[in-house]
């Protein structure tokens, strides 16, 4: 199955404008998998470090992190996800220098089977100016 996620930016040291896009993912990848489509999204290297962040802000002390160099990250995937987000938001923050700070929530759109023809993921909408690593 498919999921449409809507990943939208934040913050980030040199986000000067607003940027958006809508991803078509399937819900078995990993987080780990979930981190190399937004870079490829927003056009990253993959050069530094990473977590996500399940809570009601990402600097809240209460949220649960998952950083790049835990078994987790390569456990848990988009379906298993977001039944643990339910009230709160998923944040992923990539590179603890210059900040890049996203925000990821599950679209409106239903899942949808996976189209024999179609590479996933696959950047289905995008709004904004991307910023630059």
């Amino acid at each position: 199955m498919i999921e449409t996620l809507k990943i939208k930016l934040l913050d980030g040291m040199h986000a000067y404008n607003e940027w958006e896009c809508a991803l078509e993912i399937p819900i078995d990848y990993s987080l780990d998998e979930l981190h190399q489509a937004v870079l490829s999204a927003v056009d990253f290297d993959d050069d530094h470090m990473y977590e996500f962040c399940i809570g009601n802000s990402y600097y809240s002390r209460s949220a649960q992190r998952i950083a790049c160099n835990e078994d987790k990250v390569t456990q848990e995937t988009i379906d298993s996800i977001f039944p643990q987000a339910k009230g709160k938001k998923l944040y992923y923050m990539f590179d603890y220098g210059d900040s890049w700070l996203f925000q990821i929530s599950k679209s409106r759109k239903k899942r949808f089977s996976e189209k024999p023809d179609i590479f996933y993921p696959k950047v289905v909408f995008e709004s904004g100016i991307k910023p630059e690593q």
